[in-house]
């Protein structure tokens, strides 16, 4: 019987592969560094087995899946190949397997995990789905009507899908290690569009999204007037965020979601707007209320007289939208952000940006630059980052404890390379 093996089972979109596939019966196994990644507890909870790195680990039974942050001279990919097994890159893979089901591919600068886990969450309390979100989570089910899923731009891996429908949250410039500049990233988008199917559920308010280009009806939302599906009348009650929707400029019906912010009234808007246009019931559709968020965003906690909150904020955008989050939810406290730079070339291309995003915060510690295994060496510091944050302090994993200075404060530790560390570290000290 054949057995999928995974190289690089721990990555994000490879552990929720891995575990769809499993869940639809069929033999998985994997391979990855030895190193605790949160991934890995959902492989484990089914048992999945994790092998470290070793090209003994290459048989002549299995098929090969392997991660797009792994180079063909990897140890594994060149047995696989020097042994002629049937061998697929993540993205590849995705692209075929999505075509089994009625597929929607969730995509866009920010916002995509989110997004795809409150989509995967309403059609998962009426239909039997599969689904596969970007932050480790996966779920398979043999009788699916729907696949959700979330597709990268980066280094165009989404252009392997051909789904039925899309949504695109935004157009921003991002991954400068590999786009040139914001064309760059509209032409990725815009030959992703060629690719759609059946219909495209778009953001209006972005302006590059409005240019887009499609052979299929592309439908928009958003705040402003001239949206197919608009949120008018938003306001905070009972803890939550409520809004009316307008479906071309007719009261449509009344909504509640947990998060706060306008990037979460977005999000919701374009599940609604999917949702609608496949004639779901909008008492379905009101389910999101029960939505809790997905891994690593927005995830919070009450620790001693202060609110943790981890997110995975890594560009400018997202910071101020977590930070307005933050504020909307919490407008009498004290928000402290603690920033981790990811990658030096985009620190280097956003540096006065995410200087001016932090600065909404009315505190900031800043922890060294995450580098990539993909850069060269760069003369940059967080110094550099530092000297346009008025007051803003360093923050050294050993110095951590002085985060208790912020009483009855909410501490908001961002970024996407390991800075869950401080979080812990800082969490040890209380105890």
């Amino acid at each position: 019987m054949k057995v999928y093996h995974f190289i690089g089972i721990k990555g994000t979109g490879m552990s929720a592969l891995a575990q769809i596939l499993f869940d639809t019966g069929l033999n998985v196994q994997g391979s990855d560094i030895e190193k605790h990644i949160f991934t890995q507890e959902a492989l484990e909870k089914k048992n999945i087995p994790i092998l470290p790195f070793s090209k003994e680990n290459i048989t002549d039974d299995l098929v090969i899946i392997a991660g797009n942050a792994f180079k063909d001279d990897h140890e594994e990919i060149k047995e696989a190949k020097r042994l002629g097994l049937p061998f697929y890159r993540y993205h590849d893979f995705l692209g075929e397997w999505l075509t089994k089901y009625t597929s929607i591919a969730v995509t866009g600068a920010h916002g995509k995990t989110s997004t795809t886990g409150l989509l995967a969450h309403v059609l998962n309390e009426t239909y039997p789905i599969s689904y596969l979100i970007g932050d480790g989570t996966g779920c398979g089910n043999a009788d699916s009507q729907y696949f959700v899923f979330e597709a990268c731009e980066y280094r165009r891996h989404f252009l392997a899908y051909h789904p039925d429908y899309a949504i695109m949250t935004n157009i921003d410039f991002d991954h400068p290690d590999y786009f040139a500049d914001i064309q760059d990233v509209y032409s990725s988008f815009q030959e992703m569009a060629d690719n759609v199917k059946k219909g495209i559920v778009a953001c209006g308010d972005d302006e590059y999204l409005q240019s887009i280009q499609a052979k299929v009806p592309v439908v928009y939302y958003g705040l402003n007037e001239n949206n197919d599906f608009q949120a008018k009348n938003i306001r905070v009650e009972d803890e939550k965020t409520t809004f009316d929707v307008h479906v071309r400029n007719d009261y449509y019906d009344t909504f509640q979601i947990n998060g706060f912010g306008t990037h979460n009234i977005l999000n919701a808007l374009a599940v609604i707007a999917i949702c609608q246009y496949e004639d779901m019931n909008p008492e379905d559709i009101k389910k999101m209320v029960t939505f809790q968020g997905v891994k690593r965003r927005f995830s919070e906690k009450n620790y001693q007289d202060q609110i943790l909150i981890d997110d995975y904020a890594h560009h400018p955008k997202e910071i101020e939208a977590t930070i307005e989050a933050a504020s909307k939810k919490y407008p009498n406290k004290e928000i402290v952000a603690i920033f981790q730079p990811h990658t030096y070339s985009r620190t280097k291309t956003f540096l006065k940006e995410f200087g001016q995003s932090l600065s909404q915060a009315d505190a900031v510690y800043l922890c060294d630059i995450f580098g990539s295994a993909r850069e060269k060496e760069s003369s940059l510091t967080i110094d550099d980052l530092q000297a346009l944050i008025a007051g803003s302090e360093i923050l050294k994993l050993e110095e951590v404890k002085v985060l208790q200075n912020h009483k009855d404060s909410v501490l908001v530790f961002m970024g996407a390379g390991d800075i869950q560390k401080y979080q812990e570290a800082y969490e040890e000290i209380q105890n």
